[in-house]
């Protein structure tokens, strides 16, 4: 069975309290519990973590090396300068994609990522399905590379 790690960065803690009007309504937890649901059909294994801090962030993805089959991240604010987060995400070697709930593409321009091009593939702008629709895409992904 297959396993996937969420990583959520800073602020994602304040889903469904912080603008509300950009990032939804529904929580981090009632995300989870959606991605928990469709995983079961998927039957796969979710593992979640979300810290405000990016160290312990780096720390989770090292020390899941090696038991985890791919990443979904959310890297909040860390989208924009992680420099020390995308270096983790490349030496886990394994297939990552970077979520977002709004299009940061279509918002200020500093809000660019510097993880995107590090990463498998980008789902952006489409609220709490972004998590969802990365949960389908990464599950592809794995199965494939376990296949070659």
């Amino acid at each position: 069975m297959s396993k996937i790690l969420f990583l959520n960065g800073p602020n994602l803690n304040l889903l469904g309290k912080r603008n509300p009007d950009i990032y939804g309504s529904k929580t981090l937890d009632d995300i989870k519990l959606l991605i928990e649901e469709r995983a079961k059909s998927l039957k796969v294994e979710v593992l979640f973590y979300q810290s405000n801090a990016e160290g312990d962030l780096i720390d989770c993805i090292q020390n899941q090396r090696g038991d985890i089959d791919g990443i979904v991240i959310n890297p909040g604010a860390l989208t924009h300068y992680g420099y020390s987060l995308k270096d983790a995400l490349l030496d886990a070697a394994i297939p990552v994609i970077e979520i977002h709930l709004s299009n940061i593409h279509g918002r200020e321009e500093w809000r660019r990522s510097i993880i995107s091009d590090s990463v498998t593939g980008q789902i952006a702008g489409f609220g709490w399905r972004s998590y969802t629709s990365a949960l389908d895409v990464i599950v592809g992904v794995v199965a494939d590379s376990k296949v070659n």
